[in-house]
């Protein structure tokens, strides 16, 4: 290989592998390749699923490999067209499962998970390093060798070359050769180890998976080691290479993998001489993991005592491990004698101490010592060594040293040493516990002296760092407390130098986390980063600190503030709180001296803020504006500085409930009270503020006030007003204290605790007299329901104040009366939001009386709207909104009575001012008051119009969108009469109503005039709101007397008509706007579409006209739609103003809406269809049978306008608006004209537009969508419509031309309905017509469509009675199309009447295949009877077709079949009076006979005996039928007689004779196959069905046979009627007893011997095959009769001694042939003596010499068939062969032999027979039976056939060359004697002196035939050869000297010797 070939090849991706692209050959690990190649990837892909879920079952962990690599869908991945990333992630998943197959690699379910690999992902190819990692351990094994095989791994340059000998050799590898590799290859040895740490590293993961390491483990220990072993040097790089691995081995826990490196590093240490540091290091290492697995520790010991004495490092002496310190100091403790401490002393001293007391190079002294040198240095070094000893976890030194050292260094007074143990520090800090490292680093803190060495900011630095750790402080207050509390005086700006140190650490303090840490601090980064920004230089040490008190007291403020007042204060000092002075001094010091004692002052703290506190309330004083008098604290109206007090006021109660648990609280609220709130009326005043305040939405005191503070006051109230007196509290519960109010509006409050407090203080005031008695009375009962529900006391104020709106009888009226009018006179005066809360409370208290009460309210706010807008506040606009709702059903009333109130509420309409954006607007607002039961409880009509007349008049001003949907939505709801409608529709002029008479009369008399003005005069606004008004009106369901509205609609509209000036524009819309009006009108008035009343609405009113003008005026197709529509309905109503105008309605949608593609518009058709068409079918009520055509021809016109139409519809639209019409007029009448007028259509119009390429494909379309509209219709409609085609087809005249008269034509005219007009169309259009209507027919009875909706409609048995109809209607149809046909014979248009009746024809065929099969048989016997022969023979073939039909059959069907017998006989027995078409039909009837005795007969073999009698009837000799129903009266004889079987034998007596005849006739079977197939068929079938019963015509069948193998020979073999024949003959000669066939032979016989021509030959060959079948005792009984037989069969030659030779041997041979049929099957028992009977029977002496041909003849043909056998038999034939053989020698006699002229030719015969006889004794010759006496007796006779020259020169040639030679040749071979070759060979020798050349020359030829039998054994004949050779080299014939030179030469080569040295 070239070496670009090889790099080439080392860049071939594995996916370009041609292996992967064959089929024959296939990668397999399980299989044999070819067999692989023919497994298909489901199979692999079980094989593998299946290897995996075993696996499983082994080991859990292969489940998370069944996704990636044995799922689905990897069964589809195909990596060589996967991305990078893909196919690496798969590699990794395949490298994966590998490592975990490998422990169970031997089993058979790994080995079925790595054929999936291979197969699916080409492992072999892709992952080979992965795969021989998994297989390497296994190297020694079968399988190993067989992964290998399938490695491409030929190319020397591969990295697994070296494994290609076992590859080619299939021997599995050698373990010396794995070890060979391992060290001379170090990336195998790499390979090896790195296999092992992957593993090691996957199996890692699941515990107790050591044992699935075992194999891999002990592989790698036995190669390294037997590696390390074998090789002779082993370099540095080998131990560079296992070093890396060494370790990992030493630091693995798993025992094996620790075992396997301990080995590997005792080999190592054994061969190789290592460095000191290198064997420090790696003693070092074996030392620590000694402890980490307990039973290896001897293995490790072992492993070190090796490695130390083989390696004897120098440095081992310093080297002293910490474990043996510690053992030592134990030991040391129990030693008790004076000479053991001796003796152990020595022993320390012989070692080094451990780790601490390590020499360190640079001080000489131990590391304990160093670390507490007094030289600062020396200190620093020691903490250096010790980090490295940390670092490097060497030196074995303890944890507890290392802490002490550590934390004893952080105390120096040295800052480096101080540095260097905080760097300690931090790398063993996990070591330290949090509140050692918290304690030790703040020390630290304390100590550090920032101000005389810088280098403390860096350790402080660490310190902090390490400190706000948050695993050190994470969930601990204490420490953190801690932490913040000693690091916040280094937080403090003590310095305006921004670089000095103390400055630095602040900052770096602030940013370190700390400030997140704890919340005191929070904000303070941030704060502090701002300040440093902002301040100039020399301010900041101020402004920071300023800001740091800002921000801590921010947090402490930020906290729970309640704390401090719940601490108990000391009882002494609660008198003093009372006073109105300072503070006290003693307080004071007390205070100070508990700081100074460093002691907690919570307690002190308290307690000044108590006196703070009360100093606070003493120092607030009331502003001189703030209204004490007023009823209600108002926030709303108080002053800045009112509010200010107020809110401090409040802001003061909160703090001192909010420490309510100390004792002292009593005494700061007495304060409060006693001070602000003295008088009990303005504390209460007081309270309800803080009661309400809650619900405030504009917040005017800058104050939230919760729901818990709410609910406190509430609680204070109750006491306070529990302890008042009775005066008192009715001055309280009076209506000029807020207090009733504001616990009124608390019931409904949301929060539950707010309820029950307001109920707790309304019990207080319970059974108090006051203005509110009546409802606290009615109340404060219902507390428990109160509480649990915001809304009951809506609810209960309700029910209370419900009896208001009844008649005031009672007293309690009055008084119930009062107080609602009392308690809605409060919302005058009170804040705004307890209006709105009170309005909330009585939301759903309505009446006239409510309503007229809070009149002056809206007025207020109305007016404050309208002048401030901006100065309204929310609750004011909510509290509006509440009281707009009062308008309601309840208080309409009051808007006639007050006229204020509709003022109000027309002002609030047109208020549309926005006043808050969350919020609708108050016009909004009032409009949705106009409810239905509002606007119906308004009494007064004029009010309602009025509301009404505003509504629109705001509908047509108004610009905001949400207003006119919300006067949209209004007008919907409300219910209102037609009337007020009207009036608002009506022109401003038109309104008022007319005068007098007088007055009326010119009013109509001046309305034309009016009239045609009227646009002029009216205004476009006008136009505008009329346009919005019908808008309204549009979905407008409650309005009464909508027929009111007619009237004024139509004149609308007829206005609308009139011509419009330029400016008014468009008016179309506002015509749509009036249909559709009118439209919801009709359909309200009457739903069900039917009839109006006239009292109702009169029929006048409504005019048709105007609509119709309306669509006829308009070009607008939305204008068209809602006329259409509007007709649509009123065709239902008012049908006969419709009528006269609905093709006027047709036409235009014709023309129009049709046309257009919008589903709108296919509506708007839809229902005018659905709506006209009804009304117009209703109007014929069947009485008149003029009226009724008179709809029919309306109806054909109107469809006639749809089909038209038709081309111009949206294709997609055409077949639901034809439905749709169909539907609608009756499919059962009116489908059929459909269809007619569209065939119509595409005769007359279609066909001329389409081109002449494109008229099928047009015809086609159409007819599919014509079919479509059928198959929407039921099955019934559709054949009832075929059923009127057929029907008004037959109507049509023959041809346009036709002369009928007039009076005929007349009343047929009337009785056809005009559909398709014959007089406006060509004769061609009327015959094309007429063959696309059948063909149409019969393709909907075939199409999908059809017979799917038949199948679905339940199957053929829906058709039951229309199928009679619709079979009678066509064979009607085909009756006239024959009669036609007939008729027009001669007439060119002849073959469109045979087009059409097969088109008839073809639409029966499918009614047919409709049917069922029992009304097919009742059609079918309907029509056999019909008088036309061809509707009688397409019956038949119907008949026929169904019976061929492969269908099972029911028990009744086959009966209605069998009843069809009769029928057929009675056609098959007609004689010939209807000529050639009559044969036809008995021709068929007799083939449908045969078929129902095929399908039938056998389970009905009576109903077929008639049959079988007509048909021997007919095949009578004298009947002289036509051929043609002869052959099919044959072949139905055949059938029913193998059918009938033993019925048929009584027919036997006259089928047979007939049958017989038929077949004499030669002349007539010879012109007709047709009749021979049948004669055969007949007889095959009567022979095979009945053979015991046809002796008696045995004779004359056989004579037959004979008979017709003449015939049939010269047809030629191949040809069926010599295949028929031979079938009988089979039939014949096997299924008939030796006893009933052999007397018939031999009869038969005597009959052929006397006309043997061409007989002998059939005639024997049905006695050869009979005797091949015949059973050995069948053979055995019959074996004389047959020896009999055949002697007078073998005399034939003897009988016609003097016939042509050829002829009588062609005939022997017949009959030879059959004797040795049975020869074979005789035994040689029975063989023997029939073999001598013919010998004998040969030889007697009076038997005539031609007996001897026939008897050589014979056994020359037994010799041949018995081979070896017959020389059992032969030995007497020697002596005769040889007598004959000298006997027919002309060379010794001159007699004749036979006495014969024929005696030559005879003689040459003979000779013939008795050579080829002899050859074939001497070749099958194995028993020796050419002795010596038979040798002798035949060798001269046979030799002297040389000279015998009979028959002529040509003959002896021929007989010499084919016979004597090659027999004398054999005959030397069967000698099988030298003794006896010699005589022989020198007679034929003594042959070459003859004087003859030809006999010389046979000689010559003699001699080489011999030669070459007999090979080198003819060497011993050679020299007595040589002589005669000699002779004839110089013969005198030249022929004979060249023959002779060419013997030599074939001498030479048969006997490999020269012999040209002889001559």
């Amino acid at each position: 290989m070239t070496s670009l070939a090889q790099q080439l090849q080392r860049l071939a991706l594995p996916q370009s592998d041609p292996s992967l692209l064959s089929r024959d050959e296939v990668a397999s690990l399980l299989f044999d390749p070819k067999e692989a190649a023919t497994i298909d990837r489901d199979t692999a892909f079980a094989i593998g699923c299946t290897g995996l879920e075993e696996l499983l079952g082994i080991d859990p962990a292969f489940e998370q490999f069944e996704a990636p690599l044995f799922s689905q869908l990897a069964k589809t991945l195909e990596r060589s067209v996967q991305t990078k990333a893909v196919n690496k992630q798969l590699d990794e998943n395949i490298s994966l499962f590998l490592i975990h197959l490998s422990p169970y690699f031997l089993l058979k379910p790994a080995q079925k998970c790595l054929e999936w690999l291979i197969h699916r992902f080409h492992i072999h190819l892709y992952n080979q390093d992965s795969l021989i990692g998994c297989v390497l351990p296994y190297h020694e094994t079968r399988i190993f060798v067989r992964v290998i095989q399938l490695l491409k791994i030929h190319n020397p340059k591969h990295k697994w070359f070296w494994l290609f000998p076992v590859k080619q050799s299939g021997v599995p590898l050698a373990k010396g050769t794995l070890i060979t590799h391992c060290y001379k290859d170090l990336g195998f040895m790499d390979f090896i180890c790195s296999l092992v740490t992957k593993s090691v590293k996957v199996f890692a993961e699941y515990p107790g998976s050591s044992a699935q390491l075992r194999v891999l483990l002990a592989f790698y220990a036995s190669t390294i080691v037997s590696a390390l072993v074998a090789a002779e040097d082993i370099s540095d790089n080998v131990i560079a290479k296992l070093f890396p691995y060494i370790q990992k081995g030493l630091k693995s826990s798993l025992p094996d993998y620790r075992a396997a490196t301990y080995m590997i590093i005792c080999q190592i240490s054994v061969k190789v001489t290592m460095e000191d540091t290198f064997v420090n290091s790696l003693a070092s290492q074996i030392i620590r993991t000694l402890t980490k697995v307990p039973s290896l520790v001897k293995d490790g010991l072992g492993c070190l005592i090796i490695l130390l004495q083989r390696q004897k490092p120098e440095s081992l002496g310093k080297k002293y491990p910490n474990t043996l310190d510690v053992v030592l100091e134990d030991h040391l403790k129990e030693i008790t004698g004076l000479r053991k401490q001796e003796l152990f002393h020595q022993f320390i001293s012989l070692s080094t101490s451990g780790g601490k007391y390590q020499i360190l190079e640079d001080s000489d002294t131990s590391l304990m010592l160093s670390l507490n040198h007094p030289l600062a240095p020396v200190r620093l070094l020691a903490v250096n060594h010790l980090k490295n000893v940390m670092r490097t976890s060497k030196d074995g030194i303890d944890e507890s040293f290392i802490k002490e050292a550590i934390l004893t260094r952080l105390g120096d007074d040295n800052i480096d040493v101080v540095l260097s143990a905080l760097n300690a520090f931090e790398i063993f800090q996990q070591h330290f516990s949090a509140e050692v490292t918290v304690s030790n680093l703040l020390n630290l803190f304390q100590r550090a002296e920032l101000s005389k060495n810088s280098k403390w900011y860096r350790a402080l630095e660490i310190a902090a760092d390490v400190l706000i750790r948050e695993e050190i402080l994470n969930g601990n207050d204490q420490l953190s407390n801690q932490v913040v509390v000693h690091l916040l005086p280094f937080m403090v700006v003590t310095d305006d130098d921004v670089g000095s140190a103390e400055m630095r650490i602040a900052v770096y303090l602030s940013k370190s986390g700390i400030c997140s840490l704890h919340p005191l601090l929070r904000g303070w980064k941030e704060a502090l980063e701002n300040v440093i920004k902002s301040t100039k230089s020399g301010k900041l040490i101020g402004i920071a600190n300023q800001k740091m008190i800002q921000v801590l007291a921010g947090n402490i403020n930020s906290g729970d503030p309640s704390s401090m007042l719940k601490m108990e204060i000391p009882s002494e000092w609660h008198p003093e709180l009372m006073l109105d002075r300072g503070l006290p001094e003693e307080l004071w010091v007390h205070y100070i001296e508990q700081l100074h004692s460093a002691r907690r002052v919570a307690v002190e703290d308290s307690v000044l803020l108590i006196f703070s506190l009360k100093n606070f309330i003493y120092a607030l004083k009331a502003p001189k504006s703030f209204p004490k008098d007023d009823t209600w604290w108002n926030p709303e109206c108080l002053e800045e500085d009112g509010r200010h007090y107020l809110h401090l006021l409040t802001g003061l109660f909160e703090v001192i409930l909010g420490g309510a648990d100390a004792v002292h609280f009593r005494v700061l609220m007495k304060l409060l009270m006693k001070v602000h709130l003295e008088d009990i009326f303005q504390l209460f005043k007081f309270l309800s503020v803080l009661w309400t305040y809650g619900s405030n939405l504009s917040n005017p005191l800058n104050y939230r006030v919760k729901s818990v503070l709410q609910t406190q006051a509430l609680y204070v109230g109750c006491a306070l007003l529990s302890s008042q007196k009775i005066q008192c509290k009715q001055q309280l519960a009076s209506m000029s204290s807020p207090v009733v109010t504001s616990l009124l509006i608390n019931l409904g409050n949301p929060v539950k605790e707010v309820r029950r407090a307001a109920i707790h203080c309304l019990q207080t005031l319970s059974g108090v007299a006051s203005q509110f008695h009546l409802v606290i009375d009615h109340l404060v009962p219902k507390a428990e329901e109160i509480t649990s529900d915001a809304t009951y006391v809506i609810q209960d104020l309700a029910t209370l104040f419900e009896e208001l709106q009844g008649e005031k009888k009672q007293k309690s009226h009055q008084k119930l009366s009062e107080t609602l009018k009392n308690l809605l006179y409060c919302v005058y005066g009170c804040p705004s939001y307890v209006a709105k809360d009170l309005m909330k409370v009585f939301q759903k208290v309505n009446s006239e009386m409510v309503l007229s009460q809070l009149l002056p309210m809206v007025e207020q706010l109305l007016e404050k709207i309208e002048k401030e807008p901006t100065a309204v506040l929310k609750d004011e606009t909510i509290v509006l909104n509440l009281i707009l709702e009062k308008y309601n059903e309840h208080s309409a009333s009051l808007l006639h009575k007050d006229l204020k109130s509709l003022d109000m509420f027309l002002k609030a309409v047109h208020t549309t001012k926005e006043l808050d954006p969350g919020m609708p607007t108050i016009q909004i607002t009032a409009l949705e008051k106009i409810t239905k039961p509002f606007f119906a409880a308004i009494s007064d009509e004029k009010v309602q119009q009025k509301l009404l007349c505003v509504l629109f008049d705001l509908l047509v001003n108004c610009k905001n969108s949400h207003c006119a949907q919300t006067v949209g939505s209004v007008f919907k709801g409300i219910s209102i009469n037609a009337e007020q409608v009207r009036i608002e529709l009506e022109p401003p002029d038109k309104t008022k109503s007319l005068g007098t008479i007088q007055q009326t009369r010119r009013q109509k008399m001046q309305k034309k005039s009016q009239d045609t003005e009227s646009i002029q005069e009216v205004g476009g606004s006008y136009w505008q709101r009329v346009t919005l008004i019908l808008e309204l009106l549009q979905h407008k369901k409650k309005l009464k007397s909508p027929q009111i509205l007619i009237p004024t609609l139509f004149n609308l509209l007829s206005r609308c008509l009139e011509p419009l000036p330029p400016e008014q524009g468009n008016m179309e819309y506002t015509k749509q706007l009036i249909l559709s009006c009118l439209l919801n009108i009709c359909q309200k008035l009457s739903p069900d579409g039917g009839r109006i009343p006239k009292d109702v609405v009169d029929e006048e009113k409504f005019n048709v006209e105007l609509i119709v003008q309306c669509i006829r005026l308009s070009e607008m197709p939305q204008t068209h739609h809602h006329a259409l529509l509007l007709l649509g309905t009123v065709a239902g109503i008012f049908p006969d103003k419709v009528l006269h105008n609905i093709m006027s309605i047709f036409t235009f949608m014709g023309a129009n809406v049709m046309r257009l593609d919008d589903t709108y518009s296919f509506q708007v058709i839809s229902k005018t269809v659905k709506m006209v068409i009804p009304a117009l079918i209703q109007s014929d009520s069947g009485d008149s049978r003029e009226v009724t055509r008179n709809v029919e021809e309306i109806v054909v016109k109107i469809i006639s306008v749809f089909v038209d139409a038709l081309p111009h519809v949206p294709e997609h639209r055409r077949l639901p608006i034809l439905v749709q019409l169909v539907d609608t007029l009756g499919a059962q009448k009116f489908l059929w004209v459909l269809l007619v007028l569209l065939f119509e259509q595409y005769v007359t119009k279609t066909v001329l537009v389409a081109a002449c390429g494109e008229k099928d494909a047009v015809l086609e379309a159409d007819t599919e969508f014509w079919i479509s509209v059928c198959c929407e219709f039921s099955v019934q409609h559709q054949v009832q419509s075929l059923m009127s085609i057929l029907q008004y087809l037959v109507k049509l005249p023959e041809e346009k031309e036709e002369t009928v008269p007039k009076a005929v034509s007349n009343k047929s005219q009337e009785e056809v309905l005009q559909v398709f007009n014959v007089d406006t169309h060509t004769s061609k259009q009327l015959r094309h017509f007429k063959f696309l209507s059948v063909s149409f027919m019969a393709q909907l009875l075939a199409s999908n469509n059809f017979l799917k909706k038949v199948v679905e409609s339940g199957g053929p048995q829906i058709l039951k009675g229309l199928e009679q109809r619709l079979l009678e209607t066509i064979l009607g149809y085909i009756n006239t199309v024959a009669q036609s046909m007939e008729k027009n014979a001669d007439k060119l248009t002849v073959k469109f009447w045979r087009a059409l009746l097969s088109k008839a024809y073809d639409m029966l065929d499918k009614v047919n295949a409709l049917l069922s099969t029992e009304t097919f048989i009742t059609v079918i016997r309907g029509l056999v009877g019909n008088p036309l022969p061809s509707v009688r023979r397409k019956a038949l073939d119907l008949l026929n077709n169904k019976l061929q039909q492969n269908t099972s059959w029911k028990r009744k069907t086959i009966y209605r079949f069998l009843k069809l017998v009769p029928v057929l006989l009675a056609i098959v027995q007609r004689k010939k009076k209807d000529g050639e078409e009559q044969a036809i039909n008995r021709q068929t009837a007799l083939y449908t006979l045969k078929l129902l005795c095929k399908n039938f007969g056998a389970g009905n073999p009576e109903s077929f005996v008639p049959v079988l009698n007509t048909a021997v009837k007919l095949i009578a000799p004298e009947r002289k039928e036509d051929k043609n129903v002869l052959g099919s009266s044959l072949l139905c004889i055949a059938e029913v007689a193998s059918t009938l079987e033993a019925l048929a034998i009584p027919q036997l007596p006259s089928l047979m004779p007939s049958l017989l005849a038929a077949t004499q006739s030669t002349s007539e079977l010879v012109r007709s196959e047709v009749c021979l197939l049948s004669a055969l068929a007949a007889l095959h079938k009567v022979v095979e069905t009945l053979p015991h019963f046809i002796s008696p015509y045995l004779e004359g069948i056989l004579s037959q046979v004979i008979h017709l193998e003449k015939i049939t020979s010269e047809m030629g073999s191949a040809s069926q009627a010599n295949v028929r024949l031979t079938s009988l003959k089979k039939t014949l000669a096997t299924r008939l007893s030796p006893r009933v066939l052999l007397p018939a032979i031999s009869k038969t016989y005597k009959q052929i011997a006397r006309n043997w021509e061409n007989n002998m030959g059939p005639f024997m060959s049905i006695l050869q095959e009979h005797i091949g079948v015949m059973k050995k005792e069948e053979l055995t009984s019959h074996q004389s009769q047959l020896t009999a037989f055949f002697l007078e069969a073998l005399d034939f030659r003897a009988q016609h001694s003097e016939d042509d030779l050829e002829e009588i041997g062609r005939t022997e041979s017949c009959i030879i042939d059959c004797l040795v049929a049975m020869i074979v099957k005789l035994s040689e028992v029975t063989f023997r003596p029939l073999f001598f009977k013919l010998f004998d029977w040969a030889r007697t002496e009076d038997a005539p010499k031609d007996r001897l041909l026939t008897f050589y003849n014979l056994a020359d043909c037994i010799a041949g068939k018995l081979k070896g056998l017959f020389t059992l038999f032969a030995g007497h034939l020697v002596k005769p062969f040889a007598d004959t053989l000298n006997q027919v020698n002309i060379s010794k006699t001159d007699e004749a032999f036979f006495d014969s002229e024929h005696d030559p030719e005879k003689c040459c015969l003979l000779l013939q027979f008795i050579l080829s006889c002899l050859y074939k004794i001497f070749l099958f010759d194995t028993q020796h039976f050419i002795s010596k006496e038979r040798a002798e007796a035949l060798m001269m006779p046979l030799v002297d056939q040389l000279e015998n020259r009979l028959g002529g020169e040509e003959k002896f040639q021929e007989r010499v060359t084919k016979h004597v030679i090659p027999c004398i040749a054999q005959f030397s071979v069967a000698m099988a004697d030298d003794s006896l070759w010699k005589p022989l060979n020198y007679q034929i020798l003594l042959k070459t002196r003859d004087s003859s050349p030809k006999v010389r020359f046979a000689a010559l030829i003699t001699v080489l035939a011999l030669a070459e039998k007999l090979k080198e054994n003819y060497i011993i004949l050679l020299p007595e050869s040589i002589p005669f050779l000699a002779e004839l080299m110089e013969d005198e014939c030249e022929e004979v000297e060249h023959q002779c030179q060419k013997t030599i030469q074939q001498l030479e080569v048969t006997l490999g010797e020269p012999l040209q040295s002889y001559f």
